[in-house]
C-alpha cells in the first residue's frame, strides 16, 4: 500500500490519525495523554492503535532514546478523499449529486470553501453530461 492509498481504518483510528495530523509529529506517550483526556482511552489502547496504523502503513515510527515517535505517511487530505470517493463508488452514480447536495446542507463550511466550491462547479458544468447513467445493473436505468 503506497502513501496515496488508504487502508479501511476503524472510528477508533481515525481518532488517533486526527491528532497526528494536527500535532506531525507526536510521542506514544504525548498521544497516550491526549487520548486519555479526550476518549478516556488507556495507554495500552492507544499502543494497540498505534501498532495497527502502522501495519497498514497509515504511521511511520522511530526511535529516539527511549520513546518512540510516530509521524503520518498520508496526508489527511488525501485519506478523506480516498475514504469519501471509495464511498460514492459504492452508490447509484445517479444518485451521488443528491447525496452531495444532502451532506452539503448539514455541513459548516467557510466562505472561502463556498467560493472553492463554486469555482469548481462552473468549471465541471462546462463537460458535465445531461444525465448521469446508473451503474448498478449492466446497461439499466434505475
Amino acid at each position: 500500500m503506497g502513501s496515496s492509498e488508504v487502508g479501511a481504518i476503524s472510528g477508533s483510528e481515525w481518532e488517533i490519525m486526527r491528532v497526528i495530523w494536527t500535532l506531525n509529529n507526536v510521542t506514544s506517550r504525548q498521544l497516550s495523554e491526549i487520548m486519555g483526556q479526550k476518549c478516556d482511552w488507556s495507554t495500552s489502547t492507544v499502543k494497540t492503535l498505534l501498532s495497527r496504523l502502522v501495519k497498514k502503513r497509515m504511521l511511520a515510527t522511530k526511535q529516539e532514546g527511549r520513546q518512540f515517535i510516530y509521524h503520518p505517511l498520508v496526508t489527511e487530505i488525501a485519506a478523506m478523499s480516498q475514504t469519501s470517493l471509495a464511498l460514492f463508488q459504492r452508490m447509484c452514480a445517479m444518485k451521488v449529486g443528491k447525496a452531495i447536495l444532502a451532506d452539503l446542507k448539514e455541513l459548516t463550511l467557510s466562505k472561502s470553501d463556498i467560493d472553492s466550491l463554486s469555482n469548481l462547479l462552473q468549471e465541471k458544468r462546462k463537460t458535465a453530461p445531461d444525465e448521469v447513467p446508473c451503474n448498478c445493473l449492466p446497461h439499466k436505468h434505475c
